[in-house]
């Protein structure tokens, strides 16, 4: 599992590693334990595995290099997931912000938050499907904390998206094995 975003992201509580047409973001700041038992639990999953960035090279151009990476743990499979957040503030009262000093919380922050994830073949590159999920966050907020909140709605709808996109994983995942089954058994 790795989750990728573009190069030199930063966020307050987590970066990306790497330079080139992407970055992996190694510090888990909305994945948690149980989603990776999630992962792990499923049937005829026989193991899962966090990419780091000890297997990956600084360069990153294409999925070879972290294909190369999951093949280095002899996985068959790699499952790539980015996090894309776009967030918006909206002053309803901007008179109001300046005569209050920006203690009125005439602000708004819209938060919107897609997680997307492939599953791919570790040795072919074949993509066996797709899932995603989404999150949204609207938040009150004075002008002067508005950057914490803004931080704060960002892990919120982050967080809300990524169990979104594990929930429709689990859909996905059966008809996968059961594809590859398939396969398999015409292949005899």
């Amino acid at each position: 599992m790795v989750r990728v975003r573009a190069s030199g992201y930063r966020s307050y509580t987590t970066h990306g590693w790497g330079r080139g047409n992407y970055s992996v973001v190694t510090i888990r700041d909305i994945e948690t334990d149980e989603d990776f038992g999630r992962i792990e639990g499923l049937a005829e999953m026989a193991g899962a595995a966090w990419m780091n960035r000890l297997l990956l090279p600084e360069n990153l151009q294409s999925d070879r290099e972290l294909r190369t990476a999951a093949a280095t743990l002899h996985a068959d499979m790699v499952l790539i997931y980015t996090i894309e957040t776009v967030f918006t503030k909206e002053d309803s009262v901007t008179p109001l912000s300046v005569v209050t000093l920006g203690l009125s919380p005439t602000v708004k922050v819209y938060v919107t938050t897609t997680a997307s994830a492939l599953l791919m073949d570790t040795r072919t590159g074949y993509v066996y499907g797709v899932a995603e999920g989404v999150g949204r966050h609207e938040q009150p907020a004075a002008w002067w904390t508005s950057e914490d909140a803004v931080d704060q709605s960002r892990r919120k709808t982050e967080r809300a998206a990524f169990e979104d996109l594990l929930e429709e994983f689990e859909t996905l995942w059966p008809k996968v094995v059961e594809n590859l089954k398939k396969k398999l058994e015409v292949g005899s």
